[in-house]
């Protein structure tokens, strides 16, 4: 703990015991052994359902909203729709004058097919298995800090939504107006990614932008007539190679992948490349389209062939402005009282967060469990922290509800 802290309140500490009581080991592990990744659907709908059973305990209607369209490239250059899963929606009181939005994400980047699918204890307090930390461990300690809120004086005044959509782990693409829509008139948001082992918060983000740039030039006979032909795959490795010599100032720019090429006797008509920005300011971002916009002109002229640009920016720069420093604010001082030390820092990674904080609303986005090596079949989590961050979010809220924010 810094520094001397008043002790919490009686009412506080009802609230901070119910919410540690709550069943979120068992949860999580029953969560993380439906596998929910992003493209498998009957697991998504499997753990849709079963997300919904366990958000019924509190008032509020519950929806289970279907995905907007999205679109993808495939690897010869097709453009067609890819289905996602269905988002949790709830809703509870939206007539209390005190109105927050907690999000969460129900899909996890472990396909039906990887061979990580199991849960194990690497250690006593450390949960090892897909998606304990990313983010089923969040969610359970969302719903135990709500439930514990259902039984406080907060009830008078605090409403909110729930939003758990199916597809944060690919961009949140068929989520993003949901999204948008619930952060409308929010006071703050909190989201339930997980923190570092050592409980350190995610402060401002990057941003992040996914494109496909479908490149159509001429084949031609690689004997005969080479000269006629228009070289599809050269012109996109000369396109990543611009985009990566004109990136590093203010944003980064990762080339991922080509698509398409031919025999070696054709001269090859056909690519598609794959590239990723991440600015770190809306002026960032403004600057990286700008060069994506420049950098196809120039390799249109050069090679003779014909580009057309899919994707976008679809998690915007999150910056640390000053409403954001004050909701961190009130939630280092819930840690204080709690006797833990929290902490934050910038980081290029993104998520949902991005998308609520270009809404206008104020976020934090690492209330989830302390865990680490996500993404991986190592991760793991810290299952202390569950109760642990179920009390920091519970008295969050309360003290938000209360006008301490």
């Amino acid at each position: 703990m810094n520094g001397t802290h008043p002790p919490v309140t009686a009412p506080e500490t009802a609230l901070l015991e119910q919410a540690a009581a709550a069943p979120m080991l068992a949860q999580v592990e029953a969560w993380a052994s439906i596998n929910s990744g992003s493209r498998n659907l009957t697991g998504l709908a499997a753990m849709a359902t079963t997300l919904a059973d366990a958000f019924s305990v509190l008032p509020g209607a519950i929806d289970l909203i279907e995905p907007d369209p999205v679109e993808t490239v495939a690897p010869d250059g097709r453009i067609s729709v890819i289905r996602h899963g269905q988002h949790l929606r709830l809703t509870v009181r939206p007539d209390a004058p005190v109105q927050l939005l907690l999000t969460g994400h129900m899909d996890t980047v472990f396909p039906v097919d990887h061979p990580f699918q199991t849960l194990r204890w690497l250690e006593p307090g450390i949960l090892n298995g897909p998606g304990v930390a990313d983010m089923k461990g969040g969610i359970a300690v969302m719903l135990a800090a709500l439930t514990a809120i259902e039984h406080s004086e907060a009830t008078r005044t605090l409403g909110y939504q729930v939003v758990i959509n199916s597809d944060e782990e690919v961009g949140s693409p068929s989520s993003a107006a949901l999204l948008r829509q619930a952060a409308a008139g929010k006071r703050a948001a909190f989201t339930y990614e997980p923190a570092l082992p050592d409980g350190t918060l995610a402060g401002a983000r990057a941003g992040s932008g996914n494109f496909s740039i479908i490149v159509t030039g001429l084949s031609a006979h690689t004997g005969r007539n080479p000269d006629d032909g228009r070289n599809a795959l050269l012109a996109a490795a000369d396109l990543a190679l611009r985009l990566k010599a004109g990136s590093g100032s203010g944003f980064s720019c990762n080339p991922a992948k080509i698509d398409g090429g031919s025999p070696n006797n054709v001269v090859p008509d056909h690519a598609v490349l794959r590239v990723n920005f991440r600015p770190r300011t809306p002026d960032d971002e403004i600057a990286a389209r700008a060069l994506l916009d420049r950098a196809m002109a120039d390799v249109a002229r050069d090679h003779g062939v014909s580009l057309h640009l899919h994707g976008g920016f679809g998690r915007p720069p999150k910056p640390m402005d000053a409403k954001a420093e004050r909701l961190f604010g009130l939630v280092r001082r819930c840690g204080a009282d709690l006797g833990l030390d929290i902490g934050w820092r910038d980081t290029g990674g993104v998520c949902d967060g991005n998308n609520i904080a270009a809404c206008g609303v104020p976020v934090v986005d690492t209330m989830g469990v302390r865990g680490g090596s996500i993404h991986s079949d190592a991760e793991f989590l810290i299952s202390d922290s569950l109760a642990e961050r179920a009390q920091l979010s519970a008295l969050a809220l309360l003290r938000i509800a209360q006008g301490q924010y």
